[in-house]
């Protein structure tokens, strides 16, 4: 079903501007002769059945006896026009427009009803070269509207019909005993019935839909800016107590911005020493395999040496120690001396008193003693050896006298003793010559190997410093990391104590030297400090309070912009009002004057002479001007400021004088000069405007013969123009038709139609 909101033919959707209708009257394409093209009835009062009636351009006449139903077809018309009130389709209830049923027929519980209209020349403003409006009620009271088999909304059918100067109400469909209905209508009404037929009703409806909406606005205004004002001392004392949480929020985004920056800043610093030691750490494991890989290699070069040592240094190693055992001899020597020694002093007791053997044997043996233990001491085997040829020569020179001296008289077990050491001193002398001379001969041919053997050593030893100097290093380097891990896990630690994730820091790492005017780390610690100390003593936030206030602010906001909304809202539809009716105020008197000029005509035809005129009244309102509009009648509660009162146009007046005759009001008008006006008055608007097409009911039955023959001719001129379609009882209206419909009464109490049509 097709909604109001989304309904092709819809008001709020209709691509048909208001000041730029097709249907203005300077543009008007009704000159058309042929507009509706048939009606179809089924159920609709007495046509029990399916009914179909053709119109052909030109004047459709409907005649029958009375009681017969002709009437019932103009009701279908204004039915399907949009009347919605049953007593003006010659109803009680909505129920009455369904086939009641007869004796002789069941009733029905449906009537639906049909009327198409010619639109290839696009009369309608929709993309249809046919245009049916359908309606249909049932017993159970659903009423449904259809435009081209599309449901539509009642007001979407009435405006659309708006468009096309169509409608239930106006001079298009006059009734039965209404010939005189321009007459009779009161002011407003008669203006009401112009505006329709000159296409001006379009622009009534929807200057009546603004000012409701404008009525609408102001009391909406009104009552928004009634609750701002309701809420907003309470957002004040909202605002007063939420202050200064506001202030902690910046406080809290403040501290947060300067802990990214310190924190971020030094675990940045940290990660990137700590990439930088462990990218070194890296370097001295490939270090230290290179030298670890070098020092193997020079061992392995000083052992391949060292297993190709000729076979002489086992021999000088055997020489070294013989030499070595020889020096041991010599210590036992020394040994000896002093036992000798105390032997002789024992053996030279008895004769200290008549001679001096005793003791220059004494001091030869003080004297041997004391050079061997210099020699050893000296540990110069040369000079042993010399230090042993003195001691043998001062014991030959002691054992024979020399020099007048006279030999000591020695015991033979100490002579034997001394003859010992002699031979073993001799003996040890010419051991230590030999040897010498093979270690002289050995050292010479070793030379080349021991200097080849020093390289080797040298390099073992070189290795093993710079794996030294390595390890010195490394050792430096692991500590650095310790430290920078230790350092990274205390600044993680007050991360975690500042109520924050490590990870938050990840992607802060600004410089501090260039933060804010902090130089240095140190100032800006002390700034977060601060920070710290002002959250704690500003509290935790009320969240409960703070949602209020947010909430109440959101409120008050929306509130204000509704007004501004509703405001702009008035100020447009105060300047869509005004530009509405000057619009219908500047057609409607530039087409009254024509519309006077055809009135004057056809009443001296009707009357033979006289006047007539239609004249606006004026009438005085009081109301406010557009500037109070625009301000949507002040502030919330108070009344308008200013208000003035103007003449607006008012309904209509008909001034009519009769030839030969003194009038001085409408009311005294007989009811065939009251048919004769309202005829003339029609006819006027009609030159003026002429509709697609008019429906008469009987409109001529208070005309004398003469003037309806008039009324005859006078719908033969329109009908070049407008289609009409007359039920009617006279000769001469028929005799003007160009098909004439019959309608009958059939036995079974239903309308039946029978079609006549006319040779020029």
């Amino acid at each position: 079903m097709a909604s109001i909101l989304h309904s092709p033919f819809s008001i709020l959707h209709s691509p048909f501007s208001i000041l730029h209708s097709p249907f203005s009257i300077l543009h008007s394409p009704f000159s058309m002769a042929h507009f509706l093209k048939r009606l179809e009835l089924n159920g609709f009062k007495s046509f029990a059945n399916k009914t179909v009636l053709e119109f052909p351009a030109g004047i459709v006449a409907i005649v029958g006896p009375n009681g017969s139903g002709k009437s019932n077809v103009v009701d279908s018309l204004r039915w399907l026009l949009g009347e919605r009130d049953a007593k003006n389709l010659r109803g009680g209830k909505v129920e009455d427009l369904i086939f009641a049923g007869t004796q002789k027929r069941a009733r029905v519980g449906m009537a639906t009803a049909s009327l198409f209209f010619e639109n290839s020349n696009k009369f309608f403003p929709v993309d249809f070269e046919e245009v049916v409006i359908s309606r249909q009620i049932s017993r159970g009271g659903d009423s449904k509207y259809f435009l081209n088999k599309a449901e539509i909304l009642l007001r979407d059918l009435v405006d659309f019909l708006a468009k096309a100067r169509l409608g239930s109400r106006g001079l298009v469909i006059i009734g039965q005993g209404d010939s005189d209905l321009f007459i009779r209508s009161t002011p407003m009404e008669r203006r009401e019935m112009i505006e329709e037929i000159l296409g001006l009703r379009e622009y009534q409806l929807k200057k009546a839909d603004a000012e409701r909406r404008l009525k609408n606005s102001r009391i909406n205004l009104d009552k928004t800016k009634a609750l701002t004002e309701e809420i907003l001392p309470h957002l004040r004392s909202l605002k007063r107590q939420t202050n200064r949480w506001e202030k902690r929020s910046e406080l809290a985004e403040e501290l947060k911005q300067l802990e990214n920056l310190f924190f971020g800043s030094q675990l940045h610093e940290l990660g990137a020493k700590l990439k930088s030691i462990g990218e070194i750490l890296i370097e001295d494991k490939r270090q230290f395999e290179i030298l670890e890989q070098n020092r193997r290699e020079a061992e392995r070069r000083q052992q391949e040496i060292e297993a190709s040592q000729p076979e002489e240094k086992k021999e000088l190693a055997k020489v070294k120690d013989e030499i070595r055992a020889l020096m041991e001899n010599r210590s036992e020597l020394q040994k000896d001396l002093g036992r000798l020694e105390a032997q002789v002093e024992m053996a030279a007791a008895p004769r200290r008193e008549s001679g001096h053997d005793a003791e220059q044997l004494l001091e030869l043996i003080r004297k041997v003693r004391t050079e061997l233990e210099l020699a050893v001491q000296e540990e110069d085997e040369r000079g042993v050896l010399a230090a042993i040829e003195g001691i043998i020569e001062e014991i030959d020179n002691s054992l024979e006298e020399k020099s007048g001296r006279k030999r000591v008289a020695v015991p033979d077990s100490f002579g034997r003793e001394l003859e010992k050491v002699r031979a073993d001193l001799s003996a040890l002398e010419k051991n230590l010559a030999a040897l010498r001379e093979r270690e002289q001969g050995f050292e010479a041919s070793q030379e080349g190997f021991y200097r080849t053997f020093k390289e080797a050593v040298a390099a073992v030893q070189q290795a093993k410093n710079h794996i030294g100097e390595w390890e010195r290093q490394n050792r430096e380097h692991i500590s650095e990391k310790e430290r920078l891990e230790f350092r990274r896990g205390e600044v993680i630690h007050q991360i975690e104590q500042a109520g924050r994730r490590a990870d938050e820091f990840e992607t802060n790492s600004g410089n501090i030297s260039r933060s804010e005017g902090f130089t240095e780390i140190t100032g800006l610690e002390q700034r977060i400090f601060r920070l710290r100390g002002d959250l704690a003593s500003i509290g935790e936030i009320d969240e409960a309070l703070m949602k209020e206030a947010k909430d109440t602010e959101s409120r008050y906001e929306f509130l204000t912009k509704e007004s501004e909304d509703l405001e702009k809202a008035v100020a447009d539809l105060v300047k869509l009002i005004g530009e509405l009716a000057e619009k219908i105020k500047s057609e409607f008197d530039r087409s009254l004057g024509k519309i006077n000029d055809e009135f004057q005509k056809f009443f001296e035809l009707m009357f033979g002479g006289g006047s007539a005129k239609l004249k606006v009244l004026k009438v005085k309102t009081v109301q406010l001007t557009a500037e109070d509009g625009e301000k949507s009648a002040g502030e919330a509660g108070e009344e308008p400021e200013r208000e003035v009162a103007e003449e607006e146009d008012g309904g209509i007046e008909v001034d009519v004088k009769l030839p030969r005759k003194k009038i001085t009001s409408l009311d005294v008008l007989s009811g065939g000069e009251r048919s004769l006006v309202g005829i003339a008055a029609l006819f006027a608007l009609v030159s003026v405007s002429p509709p697609p097409f008019l429906v008469l009911d009987e409109v001529d039955a208070p005309l004398d013969e003469r003037n309806a023959r008039r009324f005859a001719e006078m719908l033969r001129e329109f009908s070049r123009r407008t289609q009409f379609i007359v039920v009617t009882h006279n000769r001469a209206t028929m005799e003007a038709a160009d098909i004439l419909y019959g309608v009958t009464l059939a036995e079974d109490g239903t309308s039946k139609i029978v079609s006549l049509k006319f040779e020029e």
